[in-house]
């Protein structure tokens, strides 16, 4: 009796033995306390949402430092997302008090400190998103506590201005835009000042972020506001030189912005802007029209960064100095086209549907335009040179699917990383393909069942979701989030995806300017995963054969 009392105490004991917690945090605005959700024996993970970095932003204006607070701020639920427009373009919602943050640190036995840091940035375009992430099986997809709680890195989810607020620019000092980016670096700037008191170490921060987030990342990375105030970069479907990541005639889109509000073309364009509120600037953003062959739904893309001078000095090829010193590690999905190219042309998505080679060429002289008939020519060639004389509907429609992720995430992304690899100084580079299977793919599923991995598909992965709501994924879901989880928080904390405190599958190389190597990840992976020169026939098309063509009629002043 005696020894099953005593079992029975410590049995008890150990069902309260939770981990340490931070409590009380001092930040420079003031007190703040989020938090502690239990994960198990001694792990837990102190979460606090909704921390302000800055003030109520004014209308085209840069953020300014947050004023502080009196008392304990009680950081227990996510802020509004920034003012945006609502997905079918009827209305808008959000707050334009938007600027706050989110912060998930891991707990064991004694409270963390000096942990590598890792801030996320949204995507959506430019013109939509929230630092919470889209509501998924009642969680939200960003919550950052999977990759805390394996990967004992601190997450730090971002909010950022979208959309007109966020991006509209005449294009000179008038409206320079970037406001969007400016609070990004705020945000970074703010980590890079507080973090220590969150048991983070400032001297560690990584920005990582997806699509307009993994854009900003990039761009965040070649701007030379950010000297020293992070140390690594990971850029998942989206750089700077993607066709929609920057707005090379905004001035166009301004005076757009001012017909629709009633604001006069002149002088007085700026003034009038800034007096009309900001429900109504939002609803005047250029409209999303659902994209054709003739003119794809990127092209559509115009609120977008622009250089400005300041922010970014000067086009982004020429700013990779800034980014010498940085690690990048950066990457698409094998069909992140998918997602917009079965918009512009719905047939590909169809499984049943006959997709024409006329809309596939249709889809390709779009993107070609500059070049005319040409650069349409040397491209179709390319694409179309191991059809024969009968291709078979999968042939064609997943020809049309390459086009779309070459032209708008994977050259540019293989652009990015070879001018970053060029430029490097102490900074490594590392470049992936992600190549599983759609979980919408295959028999009684909506998609076709050779369609990989999709645009924003690694999302789910890289937050965890197999481990979290893991009735809607199976085994191999959870060794590919897994995978991925050790890849980025490895890069995190040591600059190596290799090395770190999680194990990996298969060692990934860095990508240098002899050796061009990168690893395809998936769920099965092996030493085979290991590749070289990603699509380099392709790459070379996009960025040297059709631009060094001869323009027919066309001009260059885009």
């Amino acid at each position: 009796m005696e020894k099953l009392k005593i079992l029975l105490a410590v049995v008890l004991s150990l069902g309260t033995a939770s981990a340490a917690s931070l409590g009380v945090v001092q930040t420079e605005g003031g007190s703040v306390q989020g938090i502690n959700v239990p994960l198990g024996l001694f792990r837990s993970v102190d979460v606090f949402k909704g921390i302000p970095f800055a003030a109520k932003p004014g209308t085209f204006e840069k953020p300014q430092p947050h004023p502080g607070w009196e008392g304990v701020l009680k950081a227990t639920k996510f802020a509004q997302r920034c003012s945006q427009i609502s997905m079918f373009q009827t209305s808008s919602f959000g707050s334009e008090d938007c600027l706050y943050l989110n912060i998930w640190v891991p707990q064991g036995r004694q409270v963390s400190s000096d942990l590598p840091v890792m801030i996320w940035f949204y995507g959506g375009g430019f013109i939509v998103g929230g630092s919470m992430g889209p509501n998924f099986l009642n969680n939200y997809l960003y919550s950052g506590q999977a990759i805390a709680d394996k990967g004992g890195v601190i997450v730090v989810s971002v909010a950022y201005r979208v959309g007109t607020l966020g991006f509209l620019s005449t294009g000179d000092s008038r409206l320079p835009g970037n406001y969007g980016l400016w609070d990004q670096h705020a945000a970074i700037a703010w980590v890079n000042r507080n973090i220590r008191s969150f048991g983070g170490d400032p001297s560690n921060i990584t920005i990582f972020g997806e699509s307009a987030g993994g854009a900003s990342v990039s761009f965040q990375t070649l701007s030379p506001h950010n000297k020293g105030l992070f140390k690594r970069a990971i850029s998942q479907s989206g750089v700077a030189f993607c066709p929609w990541a920057m707005n090379r005639n905004p001035l166009k889109t301004a005076e757009e912005v001012a017909e629709k509000v009633g604001c006069p073309i002149d002088d007085t364009l700026v003034a009038c802007l800034k007096s009309i509120d900001a429900a109504t600037l939002v609803m005047a953003a250029p409209s999303i029209k659902m994209g054709s062959p003739d003119s794809p739904g990127v092209t559509n893309l115009v609120l977008a960064p622009v250089v400005d001078g300041d922010f970014l000095p000067d086009q982004p090829a020429n700013l990779f100095h800034n980014a010498a010193d940085i690690d990048y590690l950066s990457g698409v999905n094998n069909m992140d086209g998918h997602l917009f190219t079965t918009k512009d042309i719905s047939s590909i998505g169809d499984k049943n549907g006959e997709t024409s080679v006329e809309d596939v060429k249709r889809l390709l002289a779009a993107y070609t335009k500059e070049k005319g008939q040409a650069g349409f020519e040397v491209a179709f060639a390319e694409y179309s040179s191991n059809w024969g004389s009968a291709p078979t509907q999968t042939t064609i429609k997943k020809a049309a699917v390459d086009i779309g992720t070459d032209f708008i995430f994977l050259v540019p992304a293989q652009t990015a990383i070879y001018l970053h690899a060029a430029n490097a100084r102490s900074g490594r580079t590392f470049s992936y393909l992600l190549s599983e299977p759609s979980l919408m793919a295959g028999p009684g599923k909506p998609y076709n069942d050779w369609v990989g991995t999709d645009h924003a598909d690694d999302l789910q992965y890289v937050f965890g979701k197999p481990f979290t709501t893991p009735k809607a994924y199976g085994d191999r879901h959870r060794d590919l989030s897994g995978y991925i989880i050790a890849y980025w928080t490895n890069f995190a904390r040591t600059g190596n995806p290799n090395k770190g405190n999680m194990l990996v599958p298969v060692t990934w190389p860095e990508f240098t300017s002899t050796a061009h190597q990168f690893l395809e990840i998936n769920a099965k992976m092996n030493e085979s995963s290991v590749g070289q020169e990603m699509r380099l026939r392709f790459v070379r098309l996009w960025t040297s054969t059709i631009p060094n063509l001869q323009s027919h009629g066309v001009t260059d002043a885009q």
